[in-house]
């Protein structure tokens, strides 16, 4: 009796299984009729970052100064050094020390907003600081209160660009930096290969002025 009543009873089980089964079915095709498909690609996922430009827009650079008293000091945007422009006073004093103080400081300072939003920034630790030149440095020496060899790659490189701008900082075609040290002063030279591959030690040429 007892079995009697389970097989009657699974009957009507299997159907309304079988109903809900058909309803679900009915149901995504009608959904599917309505234009509506699924998909693995999100649709909206937000817009591309987009690439730092590494250079001032038109307005950023109407706006520099109309008297063209400036000086080109150099930055880092995207692993490379880019050119801009300081107004700079003692850049064209005719003393090392003095003129190798200001550049640094120009360098050190954090790039104003508009040169930020084109990606620029600096690598130049901001307690570096120029010394007096010694007995038998080469004229127009720099001491530096590190040893170059000791900035990263991009400092360096950022350092002897700019100085390579003023008449002053450069001796034989090179800039000559020392350190607090007594290993004497080198020359290197700023190329084009130093500005696109400043973070590549083996870029810069360097020369040894005895």
């Amino acid at each position: 009796m007892k079995r009697g009543d389970v097989t009657y009873r699974r009957g009507p089980l299997r159907r309304r299984t079988a109903a809900s089964l058909a309803a679900v079915l009915a149901t995504a095709a009608l959904v599917s009729g309505c234009g509506i498909r699924t998909t693995s690609v999100p649709v909206d996922a937000g817009a591309a970052p987009s690439r730092v430009p590494c250079r001032l827009s038109a307005s950023d650079a109407a706006g520099r100064s109309p008297d063209g008293a400036s000086t080109t000091v150099y930055l880092v945007c995207t692993s490379q050094l880019v050119t801009a422009e300081r107004a700079v006073a003692d850049a064209a004093d005719t003393d090392p020390l003095v003129v190798a103080r200001a550049l640094l400081k120009e360098v050190q300072q954090a790039p104003p907003a508009n040169e930020r939003r084109a990606g620029f920034t600096t690598a130049v630790p901001a307690g570096l600081r120029v010394l007096p030149a010694r007995d038998g440095d080469p004229a127009g020496a720099v001491r530096l209160s590190s040893q170059p060899e000791d900035l990263s790659a991009e400092a360096l490189a950022q350092l002897v660009c700019t100085y390579a701008e003023s008449e002053t900082l450069v001796t034989e075609g090179a800039v000559v930096l020392g350190g607090p040290g007594d290993y004497p002063p080198r020359g290197r030279l700023c190329t084009s290969q130093t500005k696109s591959r400043p973070g590549d030690l083996t870029t810069p040429d360097s020369i040894r002025l005895d």
